[in-house]
């Protein structure tokens, strides 16, 4: 089942776009919405704390826990960082122990 299934749709006709959509002829664009962050205090997911140091990333970090960098979104959304830029150095942030667990939980 694709993960898009349940997701509910916006629509963008904003003026401020208006402009760029009437010059590639469309009228309207239709998005998908994005999630709301959950809360990930409130479920049981084990974790540890990692200090941040110069030179990490999202990517390097994932690579590292889980063997992929390809779940460094799992990480950054765990922590309600959607970037490295919103870390800085010496900021422990949290990194899932368990990758089936915290995908299950963010769906």
């Amino acid at each position: 089942m694709s993960r898009y299934k349940k997701r509910r749709k916006a629509v963008n006709s904003l003026k401020f776009h208006r402009k760029l959509l009437d010059s590639r002829g469309v009228r309207r664009l239709e998005q998908y919405r994005t999630q709301p962050m959950r809360d990930f205090e409130e479920t049981n997911i084990e974790y540890y704390r990692y200090a941040w140091t110069q030179g990490d990333s999202f990517w390097n970090l994932s690579n590292e826990n889980y063997g992929d960098p390809n779940y460094w979104y799992l990480i950054a959304r765990f922590n309600n960082m959607p970037t490295e830029a919103h870390v800085n150095i010496g900021d422990v942030i949290k990194i899932p122990l368990h990758l089936t667990t915290a995908l299950q939980v963010i769906g």
